[in-house]
């Protein structure tokens, strides 16, 4: 095992700030490759996941706003949805951060999307206790109104599709 190996898996910190003094020294023979690359992949796969998760949870609080909204605010007047609201300025803010950090995500967007869709319906789901079957299947919303500050999906009184 190669020293840089060794500091790779003992310690982490020392290893990366070693590298990154390579790299300025434009001393590249010296880099531990595999190990860099191993990172940098770790890094992209990160920061889809962030993006996906992100995705996951404003889409279902969008659909808890869509669909059960109506029912609570119609039980309890005193609801209004502020902590969604809050969630789903959130999760907006915190996208478009990412976004800007890591533009190539944009063009795995529609992608994350459709991969985020489904589990947002069974979190919407779970949390709401409305049938799966309450849900689109396919997610209505487009790219810019889920990136929209101004936009909340009008509240609709759910029905079953059976």
């Amino acid at each position: 095992m190669s020293e840089f190996s060794t500091a790779y898996q003992t310690d982490y910190s020392a290893w990366a700030q070693r590298q990154a003094e390579l790299l300025r020294a434009g001393r590249y023979a010296e880099l531990d490759v595999e190990h860099l690359l191993e990172e940098l992949g770790d890094m992209s796969k990160s920061d889809r996941r962030e993006l996906e998760s992100r995705l996951l949870i404003l889409l279902a609080h969008l659909l808890k706003w869509e669909y059960q909204y109506p029912l609570l605010s119609g039980r309890w007047r005193e609801f209004d949805g502020r902590s969604w609201r809050t969630t789903i300025i959130e999760q907006r803010t915190r996208l478009a951060k990412l976004l800007k950090q890591s533009p190539g995500l944009k063009t795995l967007l529609s992608e994350a999307i459709t991969a985020a869709y489904a589990d947002a319906i069974q979190l919407a789901s779970d949390e709401t206790g409305l049938a799966l079957d309450t849900f689109p299947s396919d997610c209505l919303y487009t790219l810019e109104q889920l990136l929209d500050k101004a936009y909340y999906p009008a509240s609709r009184t759910p029905t079953s599709k059976s």
